[in-house]
């Protein structure tokens, strides 16, 4: 029962979290506000205290969050910008694990290593569910936001196999080398997209199967969709290979082919509106779970550092600010050599970065805030070696992750803001005209198609369809179709019809929902019937609304 009702308790918190941040009188970013309220909960004695299980945490938010993630990401814009993604990705990584991980050893007395590199490895991966809390939708400019979600996709696999090389070291079950190394992330990378693949076309081919056989059940059809960024997870970690690339590699897969596509629609109503829900819950639960750890950790780490003789709580403070600004001036520096280089050599093709001031690139260095992936990589570290003995300087590592996470995000939420004003991000009026054009195009396809369907019902014997009624309702929909395309020539009066009968009809839809209840409260009409009906009523309104 205190499971469950530790389950209620984080679920409410994280529904009012949203409303909090709106009824201050200042501005506080949603991720930010969440972890304070997990940190409120668990500080007094009689708070509320969850054990934090990485191997759970990792299983449970980590695979829908990047199969959500790859799905709304577009492959072409993937693709395009490839260079970019595995340029921070695959490569800042690296360096950062090797020049941080250098650092920390120089500056923190007592740390080894590869309790050092451990650490950089950690801190390498970055957080776009956060940075989208931070600056909001919309706020930077596309290609850029593009290039920064791809970025934390690919870069947190990067980040924690280094993290499982530096342990494997540590505990002495490996012997590192740069070519082993170089050959296990390939392994382990290109085997975790594979399998994500392979997985999602395991589902597609069951999915038919089952809608032959359970009759297009949406409900089914949607709680397999659920299952499924976990089942990639689990059988690529099974296999030996990334499984949060496998998650990624899943959603992608899902995004781009045809397999929600022409999928029933009750399925993709439904999968639309489940995912948003468990985004939403999931997202605002990492962050009050990342508050709920705070508390636990300074207090941890306060007490043995009181212990320890080579250790001044004062200047782990400081290791906090210095390592975050390492971090920072080398992910600023990497990015300014991204772009020298993308205008020197790559004019033809040049990367996003090429074009971008330094004003741009403090945006892209500011926005590599770090989060989740973070805090449960640190808290996997091992308590003890193979023999025996305490994981070297353990709870330093932990403290300064923690550290740098709240610290990246306080200072994004101060810099991001400041550095954001007054860039142009997007033309609306571009993006009105290209919605105009499409609507317009669309419309002449679809007046063809409605101009051949009525010439095989005027032949079709069967359907027996008089003429003139047939007429009447092909010219009452070419109608509406056709006021999309003599948009261009009077389009404020189009646009105030369109709005004006959508008005109308959403008018007319909740007067009929009206009569509905009241049909059923005189007991003309039963509650199977009522149910049916109000589910026709909310499609169309949903469709309606969707198009304002």
């Amino acid at each position: 029962m205190e499971i469950f009702f530790t389950i209620l308790i984080l679920i409410l918190i994280v529904s009012l979290s949203g409303v909090i941040t709106r009824i201050l009188p200042f501005q506080i970013p949603l991720p930010l506000m969440q972890i304070a309220l997990g940190a409120l909960l668990a500080w007094p004695q009689i708070g509320l205290h969850v054990d934090f299980n990485p191997e759970l945490f990792m299983v449970l938010f980590i695979p829908p969050l990047l199969f959500a993630d790859g799905w709304k990401t577009p492959a072409r814009e993937f693709l395009r910008h490839g260079g970019e993604i595995v340029a921070l990705a695959l490569v800042l990584v690296l360096i950062t694990v090797a020049g941080v991980g250098y650092l920390i050893y120089w500056m923190v007395p007592g740390i080894p290593l590869v309790a050092a590199l451990a650490l950089a490895a950690v801190l390498s991966p970055t957080d776009a569910v956060a940075l989208s809390g931070i600056v909001g939708e919309g706020r930077i400019p596309k290609n850029l936001m593009d290039v920064l979600q791809g970025e934390a996709l690919m870069n947190d696999a990067s980040g924690l196999v280094s993290l499982k090389f530096a342990i494997a070291v540590a505990m002495g079950t490996m012997v590192f080398t740069v070519g082993g190394a170089s050959v296990e992330f390939v392994k382990v990378a290109a085997g975790g997209l594979l399998a994500g693949v392979a997985v999602t076309w395991a589902y597609s081919k069951s999915l038919r199967l089952i809608n032959r056989w359970s009759g297009d059940d949406p409900a089914t059809q949607t709680v397999l969709l659920l299952l499924l960024p976990f089942a990639s997870y689990l059988i690529a970690e099974h296999l030996g290979v990334s499984g949060i690339l496998a998650a990624v590699a899943s959603g992608m897969t899902i995004g781009q082919s045809g397999i929600i596509r022409n999928a029933p629609l009750g399925m993709r109503l439904r999968a639309n509106s489940v995912w948003s829900m468990l985004e939403f819950v999931f997202n605002g639960m990492v962050f009050i779970l990342l508050g709920l750890q705070f508390p636990n950790i300074i207090e941890t780490s306060m007490t043995q550092a009181e212990r320890d003789p080579t250790i001044q709580i004062w200047m782990l403070f400081v290791d906090i600010v210095v390592i975050y600004a390492a971090l920072m001036l080398l992910r600023f520096c990497w990015l300014l050599l991204m772009k020298k280089i993308s205008q020197r050599f790559l004019k033809k093709r040049p990367m996003v970065f090429g074009d971008y001031g330094i004003r741009e690139i403090l945006v892209a260095s500011f926005a590599g805030v770090r989060g989740a992936i973070t805090l449960a990589g640190v808290l996997s570290i091992p308590l003890l070696l193979s023999d025996g003995t305490p994981f070297p300087s353990r709870y330093q590592l932990v403290f300064i992750a923690a550290g740098v996470i709240l610290f990246s995000l306080i200072c994004g939420v101060i810099a991001l803001p400041l550095l954001l004003r007054g860039i142009k991000v997007s033309d609306k009026t571009a993006h009105r005209g290209e919605e105009r054009m499409a609507r317009a195009a669309a419309a002449a396809v679809a007046i063809e198609s409605l101009h051949k369907m009525q010439e095989r019902l005027a032949v079709d014997k069967e359907e027996n369809i008089d003429d003139q009624l047939l007429a009447e309702v092909a010219s009452r929909v070419v109608g509406n179709l056709r006021r999309r395309i003599d948009g261009k020539a009077g389009l404020g009066n189009a646009l105030l019809i369109e709005n004006l009968e959508r008005r109308m009809r959403l008018n007319a839809l909740r007067a009929e929902r009206g009569e509905y209840y009241h049909l059923r409260a005189q007991q003309k009409i039963s509650n199977e019937t009522l149910v049916k009906l109000l589910r026709d009523l909310d499609l169309l309104e949903a469709l309606l609304v969707e198009s304002e």
